[in-house]
């Protein structure tokens, strides 16, 4: 061996002395029973490893920060100003048809072209869009093949992806309501519920106050934009704001997931579709996929694949059929699949080795990262809007996001109080107040009830960009937090500065 073969391998010796002893194993039994060339293959082994753990790391960071759903939307407002046409045919037209779609979009020269080509593009784009296609949320054809519509992004997206995103979040509900969780017993659950009631009433009510103020009358229909809360980015914020574990998160969690479900009921009554009216005999068929999840949960089945298959399939398909948006096809099967005996946590993996992961638990760790990460083309799908249609539909859409969510939640959450129904334990009216104003953040349903409302694309885009605009929010978040923060009885808890304090 050379002396710089040598000088590595003691390197690479002492390098692994160091983290072996942190694990308490003896290194030198190890180098006693190995040969040079099988020491060396070991330090390549460990370095290995710690690759794989910083990457790890940076994965869960990319989790953590919700930076797939940003990007998605940062992506999709870039493609959009800069082409409008070119955007809605990669989100609306099969994945056979892209090569073509680039054939025909030449690229832009400067600032001023772009501007202009931008402004100009999205106007022909909206003509040629409703007479060629039906409107975005609509389920059906639209193109010249059957098929077609079934292998466009916009479909895969909105009408299968998201059928996992939601099965998460029933996952989160589910274990919440279980012994030890937030919402049990049941009683627990009751004030978030009217704080969900607050949520709706309150920012549709604001919105048709504004809308007859300096709207139009055309807009009234959109009161069911702003009723949604975004799921992720809500549980992001507030678990910034409060820590991991506050009640207040979960407070949060279950008032979003509630809006949402809301928000998609009134997707399917409020504005049902005119070329596809719904059909609600279809909708029976979620009644057997319940019925085959609690029979494979009687079987004792503990694969959750197959719930998903037989009972998701079911109900997905008793959605679509009924011509209702099936993303919330999960929700009615997750409840069966066998959980643990007490909630372990929102969104937290348990990496105890003796611990024995569920059915349950076992669903949300097989597919939150993909979940995590396809959230970026849910955003670039549904949030690419020119800026050039902000409109006063815009700010309309983002003062009942904001403000009316506020009001609303807060007033019926303390009317619930007066009857009886306590806020959560360790929860008071101070992170109510946060809490209500994070959940302002309307960017998933929201985006989705933009596309169901309007059928014109342009008032769809200036609805779209004041759901947008909503992630000022946890701005207001942050506002009130800081002026609450020193009062008494009340504390911020910040990431990193629990982390300092632990590490101390």
């Amino acid at each position: 061996m050379t002396i710089w073969g040598s000088t590595r391998l003691i390197i690479k010796y002492q390098q692994s002395t160091v983290l072996k002893r942190r694990e308490g194993v003896r290194v030198r039994d190890i180098v006693r029973q190995t040969t040079p060339r099988a020491f060396a293959a070991h330090c390549h082994s460990e370095a290995y490893m710690s690759n794989n753990k910083n990457n790890l790391q940076l994965v869960q960071r990319l989790q953590e920060f919700s930076i797939p759903l940003i990007a998605g939307v940062i992506v999709a407002l870039v493609c959009a100003n800069l082409n409008f046409s070119l955007y809605e045919g990669l989100v609306h037209k099969p994945f056979y048809e892209l090569g073509s779609l680039f054939s025909e979009h030449a690229p832009l020269t400067d600032a001023t072209d772009t501007a202009h080509s931008a402004t100009v593009t999205h106007q022909t784009a909206l003509v040629a869009h409703d007479q060629s296609e039906p409107a975005t949320g609509s389920h059906g054809g639209g193109h010249e093949s059957p098929w077609a519509h079934f292998l466009t992004m916009h479909f895969l997206v909105n009408d299968i992806f998201m059928v996992f995103f939601f099965g998460i979040a029933a996952k989160e509900i589910t274990e919440a309501c279980l012994p030890g969780g937030s919402l049990n017993p049941i009683r627990k659950a009751i004030n978030p519920l009217f704080g969900t009631l607050g949520g709706v009433l309150g920012p549709a009510a604001v919105y048709l106050l504004l809308n007859a103020v300096m709207g139009r009358p055309e807009w009234s229909k959109g009161w069911g934009i702003p009723t949604a809360t975004d799921i992720a980015l809500a549980w992001l914020v507030a678990r910034f704001l409060f820590g991991k574990g506050h009640a207040a998160v979960s407070f949060l969690l279950l008032l979003a997931v509630a809006d949402d479900g809301i928000g998609l009921g009134i997707i399917a009554v409020a504005y049902p579709d005119p070329a596809h009216p719904t059909v609600w005999s279809n909708a029976i068929w979620i009644v057997p996929g319940m019925l085959a999840a609690f029979g494979l949960r009687m079987m004792k089945v503990q694969n959750w694949v197959t719930y998903i298959a037989a009972g998701g399939s079911l109900c997905w398909w008793g959605l679509y059929s009924a011509h209702l948006h099936p993303a919330l096809a999960l929700v009615f099967v997750v409840p069966f699949l066998p959980g643990p005996k007490r909630d372990m946590g929102l969104f937290v993996d348990d990496e105890t080795p003796t611990h024995h992961h569920s059915p349950l638990e076992q669903f949300e760790h097989s597919i939150k990262l993909g979940v995590d990460f396809g959230l970026f083309f849910f955003a670039f799908a549904n949030a690419g809007v020119p800026f050039s249609g902000i409109t006063e539909l815009t700010w309309i859409v983002l003062a009942a996001l904001v403000v009316g969510k506020t009001i609303g939640i807060v007033s019926f959450s303390l009317l619930a109080q007066k009857f009886g129904f306590p806020l959560p334990e360790g929860m008071n009216n101070r992170h109510l107040a946060i809490a209500a104003s994070v959940a302002g953040i309307g960017l998933t349903v929201s985006l989705f009830v933009s596309g169901q409302a309007f059928s014109d694309t342009a008032t769809q885009g200036a609805a779209k960009m004041g759901a947008l605009f909503s992630v000022c929010a946890p701005l207001l978040a942050v506002v009130l937090g800081k002026v609450v923060a020193d009062q008494p009885g009340f504390a911020l808890s910040l990431p990193w500065k629990t982390r300092r304090s632990t590490a101390n």
